[in-house]
């Protein structure tokens, strides 16, 4: 679920306002993929930054070399236990990585159909995220997030039925909620993880040009011709 997503650089994100280094992305990105570098908000040393870490979360014990999975999703179910995310969840290393709209495939009619969500209410959103650092034997430090991953909506229940866990959706985050999980005690931050509305989410298909992360361009998020 949530396996490649969109960011639209020219859009508003009120959040950066408030942000001490602006260490982003200069263009839109049309097919973000897991172990590129993407962008997020966290705190650090109590202030609000802006970077951008791997995609696929390196565990602070695995001395900064990737495991052959690429850990780019956190249960919400298991997170708080699992050996990967424990960590991160115990010291506060919570992030929003940010994104314009993401991609979910559909199994049916005998074929794989990619679609494109985006949210109505946001033009840029926040996506709830842990992020760990591993350093390596040389000393080399490498920064990576994972998305907390949680039950599907309606609509995402419908989209997303395929792939080995299917009927998820990522934890996106109300505004009002941005806060909370970025410097709120756990007990506020768990409480703000639930599904988003699905009034407030529009999907369409688009071409399987998105299938291939190597395709880029706003023609990736265009609705599909019908035949």
């Amino acid at each position: 679920m949530c396996g490649r997503y969109v960011l639209k650089i020219n859009q508003q994100f009120d959040l950066l306002h408030s942000v001490r280094i602006a260490n982003w992305p200069k263009e839109d990105r049309y097919n973000i993929a897991p172990a590129q570098n993407v962008p997020v908000v966290r705190t650090v040393d109590g202030k609000r930054v802006a970077d951008q870490l791997r995609w696929g979360l390196i565990p602070f014990f695995a001395k900064g070399r990737a495991g052959p999975q690429t850990l780019i999703h956190a249960r919400v179910e298991t997170f708080e236990t699992s050996a990967a995310y424990r960590g991160p969840w115990k010291w506060g290393q919570r992030c929003l990585q940010i994104a314009s709209g993401f991609y979910e495939w559909h199994q049916g009619d005998g074929r794989r159909t990619p679609f494109f969500i985006h949210i109505t209410d946001q033009e840029q959103f926040a996506i709830a995220s842990l992020w760990d650092r591993s350093i390596d034997e040389a000393g080399s430090a490498q920064d990576s997030c994972a998305m907390i991953t949680l039950p599907a909506n309606k609509l995402m229940h419908h989209i997303h039925n395929t792939g080995r866990n299917p009927s998820r959706m990522p934890a996106i985050l109300a505004k009002e909620d941005w806060e909370a999980w970025l410097t709120g005690w756990p007990e506020e931050a768990a409480e703000v993880l639930k599904p988003y509305p699905d009034d407030r989410m529009g999907v369409w298909e688009v071409s399987t040009l998105v299938n291939s992360q190597r395709n880029q361009g706003p023609e990736l998020i265009a609705p599909a011709l019908q035949l």
